[in-house]
């Protein structure tokens, strides 16, 4: 790929200069000239240029060798000796991706004494399972992830690979991108095939007002990381069979350049994760201020659920970071979910709108949230919620 500029043909017009939102056009003289340091070949200027002077030279297809990836990979965590519950929720939609291109989902699992967690992949959807066990594995660190993971990757050929938007996915992912000179869509909330067998990846763009197709045209394998929470594990079917296939892999302590040497595990007393939760009561704008937290906090409380918030009360301090939902926050998908003062702007629905049930109580009829809601109660949440409060403690006492 390139840019061709033709400066006979340029006639100053100065369209071109005004068109990049990178800054790599600049007047010279009575032409143009590029930095293309700058330049990103985003098409801009070629768009504009009425005389035909700038041509970007776009890499061509190679059907042949795109033809040569196949299979949908899943590059699984685990946490502790447990796998972590976006490894389930990646290898489901992996099943379905994989159904409709008529190939494979090989699931990855690197780690350290993780063989024994293979079958469970295998009974969620995974036709074959990867396992990578060595010590230098125990614990997460870029450099022994990105050897194993383009090890693998390399002379196996996947069409597509998947990471969890987890701390960890978010920085393997493009470490391994960059290495292999591909594409990497991040934070998808969907994820499907096209007419052309691509894989057709959703996120939110320009702050979450759209929603952004993308696709890999030029690359394999298309990889992408996907939050938390956004797609639902199916249930295990311990009928599955598939294959586990054990690699020795020697990856010198010399070329893993970090090590950890602490783990801190962040506690905040007396709150339930918002991503492990069953039922959360979340609140926004409409609390009004902190001290009437109360009221959601002592709802929370009956229902054993988790107490969260919106962006702009956690920005308050209202609420740590940990607790917050939304685009910028936590996905969560729950089985019941309390919207309280929450207008339900896109960016928080990016976040929650995969809930089993959700209930909202606002005080304006025309709030999108009651668009997302199976229950919507329009009124003052201060009046509603002691009142709902009140019938929750009745219908416990008499059990």
């Amino acid at each position: 790929m390139g840019l061709i500029y033709d400066r006979d043909k340029c006639t100053g017009c100065m369209l071109c200069p005004k068109s990049c939102n990178f800054g790599a056009i600049e007047k010279d003289g009575d032409k143009v000239k590029f930095d293309f340091n700058k330049c990103v070949l985003c098409g801009s200027c070629e768009e504009v240029c009425p005389e035909d002077a700038i041509f970007i030279e776009r890499q061509t297809v190679d059907k042949e060798a795109i033809a040569q990836y196949k299979d949908v990979w899943v590059v699984c965590e685990t946490h502790g000796e447990k796998l972590k519950s976006v490894s389930y929720e990646l290898v489901t939609k992996g099943r379905e991706l994989a159904d409709k291109l008529g190939e494979n989902v090989v699931a990855l699992l690197l780690g350290h004494e993780v063989e024994g967690l293979a079958e469970s992949l295998i009974h969620q959807g995974a036709d074959k399972v990867l396992v990578v066990d060595d010590k230098i594995l125990t614990d997460y660190t870029t450099d022994a992830f990105t050897i194993a993971v383009v090890s693998l990757i390399s002379p196996r050929k996947p069409a597509i690979v998947l990471y969890g938007a987890t701390g960890n996915g978010r920085d393997l992912a493009p470490r391994v991108a960059a290495r292999l000179q591909l594409g990497l869509t991040a934070d998808c909330t969907g994820l499907d095939i096209d007419d052309e067998r691509q894989l057709v990846q959703t996120r939110p763009a320009f702050g979450g007002n759209i929603m952004a197709e993308i696709l890999c045209p030029y690359t394999r394998p298309q990889m992408a990381t996907v939050r938390p929470n956004v797609f639902k594990p199916t249930e295990r079917d311990t009928s599955r069979t598939g294959e586990i296939e054990k690699i020795e892999m020697a990856i010198s302590p010399v070329q893993v350049r970090t090590r950890v040497m602490e783990k801190v595990s962040e506690i905040t007393e007396g709150m339930i994760s918002v991503e492990e939760a069953d039922i959360i009561v979340c609140s926004g704008r409409g609390i009004k201020e902190p001290a009437n937290l109360a009221l959601p906090q002592e709802l929370a409380k009956l229902l054993d659920a988790a107490v969260g918030g919106s962006r702009p009360i956690v920005d308050l301090g209202w609420l740590p970071p940990t607790q917050q939902v939304g685009q910028s926050g936590r996905t969560v998908s729950p089985k019941l979910y309390f919207a309280l003062g929450i207008s339900g702007a896109i960016q928080h629905a990016a976040g929650m709108g995969s809930s089993d049930i959700i209930v909202a109580i606002n005080k304006d009829p025309d709030a999108p949230i009651f668009e997302l809601a199976d229950y919507g109660i329009v009124g003052d949440l201060f009046e509603i919620l002691p009142h709902l409060i009140d019938e929750i403690c009745r219908v416990q006492s008499e059990r």
